[in-house]
């Protein structure tokens, strides 16, 4: 990559699920629906406070690319679909390539 690379801002956003099923299905429904470009699933184990209880529990992280302009509607059909109470659901801004940039507006409708 040259030094002189354009880099344009990109939304990543971040949920947990409790299975490797529903992080496949929230995966292929929000890229299916065009609301990201790509999603990654990856198992991982959480501890964290639940009900007065501590807990620990295999999850599922499953990280979306989308557009800024793409956000709001993810993240509500990322709620409707999500089968926690309180789902955790992350945003963070990147900055990427520019050739990236543009292969990911090509897979969501903004």
């Amino acid at each position: 990559m040259s030094s002189d690379q354009a880099w344009v801002a990109l939304c990543v956003v971040t949920t947990t699920v409790p299975s490797e099923a529903i992080a496949r299905q929230l995966a292929r429904s929000l890229v299916q629906s065009r609301l990201a470009a790509c999603a990654q699933t990856e198992p991982i184990s959480s501890h964290y406070h639940w009900q007065d209880a501590l807990h620990e529990e295999p999850e599922w992280r499953v990280v979306f690319k989308t557009l800024p302009d793409a956000l709001p509607r993810l993240s509500q059909r990322l709620r409707a679909e999500h089968p926690y109470a309180v789902p955790q659901m992350l945003m963070r801004t990147e900055q990427c390539a520019a050739d990236y940039a543009q292969w990911v507006r090509a897979g969501v409708d903004d």
